[in-house]
């Protein structure tokens, strides 16, 4: 069963596009993005992972539709004998807590989500944008990761429902591009941060920020010396939009993500330079087959899009913690925190 909000009646000027997973952290940013473009965008989420409250501002406008559904089951019919211009594929719990919950529909999001998703594309002409992830090169033994590297993933670990399903739903998009079904664009998005984050959905940036506001302890896995690169949500939905509009041959896979790599540690030096903190830094047990090391080879962004990330990590930061700070429930208790 599904439930749609708004009409979407009025269409505008601009293209007719779907974002499945736009109630989420990255997906209501890019809703925002492309209504501001003109767009009339039809939200598709199942609210499982995603919220209400970060389509406030979309929800409420003229070209914006929202559709409460799972792509794991058929698409509601206002969806399926619809006509879409672009659809965005952001769809799948992103963070570990949250996709290891129930890894069988965490797969199936990625498999069966995306086959329906890309038949609707094939149907309608629509261009088709899969956000893959950071995640499918695994633990790397190649640094920095390029798009030419093809990981070292456990397929049978805690983490690969998610990181296994995003690499079948690379193989499907990219099965109809070469069979002409569709046109395709894949991105890999390595570690993204900013407002709307979610306190309790275990990601390293929203964890720590969550923390040093209530004054709890800083909980580290494993010594910290693990490495992330961060990426501001205005510059991942600026290199998404990007790519999609990319025309001209097919450019394979596209990391997007900042190639400033930095260690676990050092991220909560820079939280605590924001949020000066007395709370004691917790060292916990690292994950199974937590990455140790995580950096973007952005070569092919910069050659082919033209795109690098803009904002800083400080600059960032600083606007992730407003966010959480005008919000006091949202800084109360985070789940523990993982390098994610």
């Amino acid at each position: 069963m599904s439930k749609t909000i708004g009409d979407g009646s009025m269409t505008g000027g601009g293209k007719r596009v779907l974002v499945a997973g736009g109630a989420g952290f990255i997906g209501s940013h890019l809703t925002e993005a492309l209504l501001a473009e003109g767009c009339e965008v039809v939200v598709l989420d199942n609210l499982q992972t995603g919220s209400m409250d970060n389509l406030r501002t979309a929800i409420g406008h003229p070209r914006c539709t929202f559709v409460e559904a799972d792509i794991v089951q058929p698409l509601p019919s206002s969806l399926s004998a619809g006509r879409f211009d672009e659809i965005y594929n952001l769809a799948c719990a992103a963070s570990p807590p949250a996709y290891q919950a129930d890894p069988e529909h965490t797969m199936m999001t990625s498999v069966v989500g995306t086959a329906h998703l890309l038949r609707l594309a094939a149907r309608t002409g629509a261009r088709f944008l899969l956000t893959s992830t950071s995640e499918i090169y695994g633990d790397p033994e190649v640094h920095p990761q390029h798009e030419d590297y093809r990981g070292n993933v456990n397929p049978i670990g805690p983490r690969a429902c998610y990181d296994e399903g995003k690499r079948a739903a690379e193989t499907l998009a990219f099965d109809y591009d070469r069979a002409g079904r569709a046109t395709v664009r894949v991105a890999r998005i390595f570690n993204t941060y900013g407002p709307r984050l979610s306190p309790d959905d275990g990601r390293v940036v929203s964890n720590f920020v969550a923390q040093a506001l209530s004054g709890a302890s800083i909980t580290v896995y494993g010594d910290g010396s693990q490495t992330r690169s961060f990426c501001y949500v205005s510059d991942m939905v600026t290199g998404l939009l990007t790519l999609m509009r990319h025309d001209g041959p097919q450019p394979g896979p596209i990391n997007l993500g900042n190639p400033r790599e930095l260690r676990i540690l050092d991220l909560v030096e820079e939280i605590g330079r924001i949020v000066p903190s007395t709370a004691p830094v917790v060292g916990r047990p690292l994950p199974i087959d937590d990455p140790r090391r995580r950096r973007p080879d952005i070569a092919k962004a910069k050659q082919i899009l033209g795109w690098e990330p803009r904002v800083s990590l400080e600059e960032g930061l600083r606007q992730t913690v407003a966010w959480f700070s005008a919000r006091p429930a949202a800084a109360a208790m985070p789940r523990l925190a993982v390098a994610s």
